[in-house]
């Protein structure tokens, strides 16, 4: 973050341009929402880099929807990597502090923030040292039973409790006005249990049927399920992102506030289950 001067009239010309830079970088991203494909990618962009803004995944996962790892050109030198000549960077906003001035150009000692666009570049632009990677464990096993009481802690801080029962044709149900969430006792796998606590956290927090009617609300939060245990480090390669018939027909507004839906519920479970 860096930090400079202006005058009253640069600071307004400098604000005005750099907002309408990040409006139209931020329009095109999120119009890729509309076809099934782009949802599949902003998806899988939020669960790789949950510690982005969402105007952020949206921009990477527009520019470059492979992306796995993406860093400056001078934060890849740190690394012991370096960019490949003419690679092409993926654009980003980044926040600049600037200093307020008075009508005379003096400093009156506040700042404010605006937005710039800033280059990065993704690890497969580069070469160089190896890196660690990530593990990404099967949603079969049990590497993620410590999750699960944290979930269920969750689940009882927002008032929900947690309990099991047989169930003939569903993995798990959240029953808002009981406020009560309930596992298939038939999941053995404690990673398949916090598959499915994500899933039902979700409508807890706000996505039920009747404020989005069934198909919206299961591709939010099956959408949202996906994110969180890609970011916990579940393996959900094989797991389907949903979408709905007709996608491209949808208003953009309303499909752009389902995305921030994803995002917001995404970041508050993953906040609970201490991903930073």
């Amino acid at each position: 973050m860096s930090s400079k001067s202006l005058s009253g009239s640069e600071r307004a010309a400098y604000r005005d341009g750099r907002r309408a830079e990040q409006r139209v970088l931020v329009e095109q991203a999120c119009r890729e929402l509309l076809s099934s494909e782009g949802w599949r990618r902003f998806a899988e962009t939020r669960a790789a880099f949950h510690r982005y803004s969402f105007g952020n995944c949206m921009l990477i996962a527009m520019q470059r929807p492979d992306a796995v790892q993406v860093a400056g050109f001078k934060a890849w030198q740190s690394l012991g990597r370096q960019v490949r000549k003419g690679e092409r960077a993926i654009r980003i906003l980044a926040p600049m502090t600037m200093k307020e001035c008075d009508t005379r150009d003096a400093e009156t000692g506040e700042s404010f923030t605006i937005f710039r666009a800033v280059p990065v570049f993704d690890i497969a632009q580069t070469d160089g040292e190896a890196l660690p990677q990530a593990p990404r464990e099967p949603i079969t096993g049990d590497s993620h039973a410590h999750y699960v009481p944290t979930l269920e802690a969750f689940a009882g801080s927002i008032g929900y409790a947690v309990g099991s029962a047989a169930l003939e044709h569903a993995g798990g149900y959240c029953d808002q006005h009981a406020r009560r969430i309930v596992i298939s006792s038939a999941i053995a796998a404690a990673n398949g249990r916090v598959r499915v606590l994500v899933h039902e956290l979700a409508h807890a927090l706000g996505v039920g049927y009747k404020e989005y009617g069934r198909e919206v609300a299961e591709v939010i939060v099956e959408t949202a399920t996906v994110v969180v245990c890609g970011a916990l480090g579940l393996d959900t390669s094989g797991e389907s992102i949903p979408y709905i018939a007709g996608w491209g027909e949808q208003d953009l507004d309303a499909i752009r506030r389902h995305a921030e839906k994803v995002d917001e519920i995404a970041r508050t479970l993953e906040t609970a289950c201490g991903v930073v």
